[in-house]
């Protein structure tokens, strides 16, 4: 009688693929460690919170050359003259590639394609809607394929786009476009989603300013909130901007924001205003209002911008009279796609969205690998550029 046991799932696992992750508050001999950084570690000088460097000093917080990570140059490029920070990029790349194989491997794909194949892939619309994160998807793939691999680009991040058309296209080595397509798709639906929805909101708020006398109001701006995914908000923010609308503070520190339990703490409204301006002069400060004889204490203390909450589309009027262009307004709860049109004939300045980012769905978005025949045909077409639209090839 065999008395052995089948080995455990944990036995049978493959072997690890090794995407090594980047690594916050690392040794100083690490060569992702600022020189400046403290060797018993902490920021160094490279950090924004305030307290890196021998004298807890931050003027040199942003020394470091954003364009200076693993990312091919010219998509650290593109990603930094749209806003973002390619290391930020290339570490959300690594964590959510890091997260999907657990220091494993795909086991499926693995054993179902030949390790030297190679496919051409297509992200492809599954409904209308508006692009983001394109080139986001592609730090992703960056960070699997260990060999080269071209890059088609069909549109770009806040083009309008229609079921079945054909955003990105990728040719490289199978396994790692397998790998990698959950990750990418993961981010690119996710942000097209946001892009979406917001551009409904800015085309409602374009229509209503249309239909509005131009001369009495700029128009009003849909906004997101800081209501992000953790560790997404800068890619979440990206996307609402590809979609037309605006971004509020990106942190607690660019802007000051005295809501309800700030003035519950400080003992009324004017109060908390002025130990804000006392403790940080240089500071914007929006103060959140629920009536409105709590405006005119808030306007004599000298707001920045008022923030009317859960106030009705009359209320809303009734404010901006009262202000009379002495500070910016902003609106916040109640609001709709379909009462927008009625808060922007108001005047109010901007519509705040948390929807934009916690309950946008997100925009379908599939990758179809190419027969190996059409994928040489279809190549050998756009070689010899006989495709339309926008086109755009890059090697990495």
């Amino acid at each position: 009688m065999n008395s052995s046991f089948p080995e455990s799932p944990e036995e049978r696992r493959p072997q690890p693929v090794d995407v090594p992750l980047l690594q916050i508050g690392a040794s100083a001999s690490s060569p992702s460690v600022s020189p400046s950084a403290p060797s018993g570690g902490g920021c160094g000088d490279s950090c924004g919170c305030g307290a890196g460097g021998a004298d807890g000093a931050a003027d040199d917080a942003w020394d470091l050359d954003p364009l200076d990570c693993g990312l091919d140059p010219d998509l650290a490029r593109l990603l930094a003259d749209a806003g973002l920070d390619p290391v930020q990029v290339e570490d959300i790349a690594h964590l959510a590639i890091e997260e999907d194989l657990d220091h494993g491997v795909d086991v499926t794909t693995v054993a179902t394609v030949p390790e030297r194949a190679v496919s051409t892939g297509d992200f492809t619309a599954r409904e209308d809607g508006v692009a983001a994160g394109l080139h986001i998807a592609e730090a992703v793939l960056s960070v699997v394929c260990t060999d080269e691999f071209e890059v088609e680009r069909h549109v770009e991040d806040g083009e309008r786009v229609s079921a079945g058309q054909r955003l990105l296209t990728v040719r490289t080595r199978t396994r790692d476009l397998l790998t990698a397509e959950r990750s990418a798709l993961n981010l690119l639906c996710r942000l097209s989603g946001i892009a979406t929805v917001t551009r409904r909101w800015a085309d409602e708020l374009s229509r209503a300013a249309s239909a509005a006398d131009s001369g009495t109001h700029a128009g009003t701006l849909v906004r997101d909130t800081r209501k992000t995914t953790p560790g997404l908000r800068a890619l979440e923010k990206y996307a609402v901007r590809c979609g037309g609308g605006t971004n509020h503070r990106f942190s607690l520190s660019d802007a000051a924001l005295i809501k309800d339990n700030h003035v519950l703490a400080a003992g009324g409204v004017a109060e908390a205003f002025r130990l804000v301006r006392a403790e940080f002069p240089g500071v914007p400060i929006e103060v959140e209002v629920d009536r409105l004889d709590q405006i005119e204490p808030v306007l004599a203390e000298g707001a920045d911008l008022i923030l009317l909450d859960n106030f009705t589309p009359d209320e809303t009027a009734a404010a901006v009279a009262l202000v009379a262009g002495r500070a910016q307004l902003e609106s916040s709860g109640r609001l709709s796609l379909e009462n927008a049109a009625r808060y922007a004939a108001t005047g109010v300045d901007f519509l705040a969205v948390g929807a934009l980012t916690h309950s946008s769905p997100i925009l379908d978005i599939g990758l179809d690998l190419r027969a190996a025949d059409d994928a040489d045909a279809t190549d050998a077409t756009e070689t010899t550029g006989a495709t339309g639209g926008h086109h755009e090839e890059t090697d990495y």
